[in-house]
């Protein structure tokens, strides 16, 4: 199993994310922030740049993360918006370069959620499935804190109601820590159908408040890639460090993923 980063949780400036990365024997990234810029709204001169370090490095583009539906249902400009422009331009993004996953959130859920709001939700969702489809690409809901999409379980219920071969799971289990599921094995288990990506995170207490160094946090993520090594589900699971300083932390947590993963092959 091949262990990736993503370029921001290195370093914001994009040369520097990827060299730091090939010099810790990292070939794989996935995009979100360029400077101070998300994707797709980077600079033409990041785009460029990426062309040129996907055809002169031994690198691979994982996926993309626009960061699109990470709002409240209630705006609907920001939806429209995120529809007809973000998301389309993030597709042409990851054609240019052969990215394969677009990642994406489910709506921020009120306190009292109805069954109207998870239709609209799941509306939604599929929409950006068939743009997707359309563009031979594959979209991979995010489970976070707070959103329709929080726990394992919940991700797949709703995966499994809007049913779309394009549609599938972002696993991110230390985003589930505070939902009252516990992330592995009980989140895994329910969402393992759904599983294309993953991130790689630790938390004593809730991923939005506070991340520490993998192995410090509530994820059992020696269990974890355990299973997912075992399942095979992903050829490749991503670093996001979300701790700082980032760049020593981030090589801490490399180290001990891959501690984790030899331990299993042993």
């Amino acid at each position: 199993m091949r262990i990736g980063f993503i370029t921001d949780e290195i370093s914001p400036d994009l040369r520097e994310a990827i060299k730091t990365g090939l010099a810790w024997g990292v070939h794989d990234f996935e995009l979100r922030m360029i400077g101070e810029r998300r994707v797709p709204d980077i600079a033409p001169e990041n785009v460029t740049l990426l062309r040129d370090l996907l055809r002169t490095r031994d690198i691979r583009f994982t996926a993309i993360s626009p960061g699109v539906f990470k709002g409240p249902l209630s705006d609907r400009d920001r939806i429209r918006r995120e529809l007809a422009d973000t998301l389309p331009r993030t597709l042409a993004l990851a054609d240019t370069l052969a990215i394969p996953t677009i990642i994406v959130f489910s709506f921020q859920k009120s306190e009292q959620p109805t069954l109207e709001q998870k239709n609209v939700v799941m509306e939604y969702l599929a929409a950006t499935a068939e743009l997707a489809a359309r563009a031979g690409r594959h979209i991979a809901v995010e489970n976070e804190p707070g959103y329709w999409c929080d726990c394992g379980s919940a991700t797949a219920a709703l995966l499994r109601d809007i049913d779309h071969p394009h549609l599938r799971a972002n696993w991110d289990p230390a985003n589930a820590v505070s939902t009252g599921e516990p992330p592995y094995p009980d989140g895994y288990e329910a969402l393992k159908p759904w599983i294309i990506n993953v991130h790689i995170k630790d938390t004593p207490e809730h991923a939005l408040k506070r991340c520490v160094p993998v192995g410090e946090g509530r994820v059992d993520w020696r269990g974890q890639l355990r299973a997912i090594r075992q399942d095979r589900l992903v050829g490749v699971v991503t670093i996001e460090t979300h701790c700082l300083p980032l760049k020593e932390k981030s090589r801490l947590n490399l180290q001990r993923v891959r501690e984790m993963l030899g331990d299993e092959m042993n």
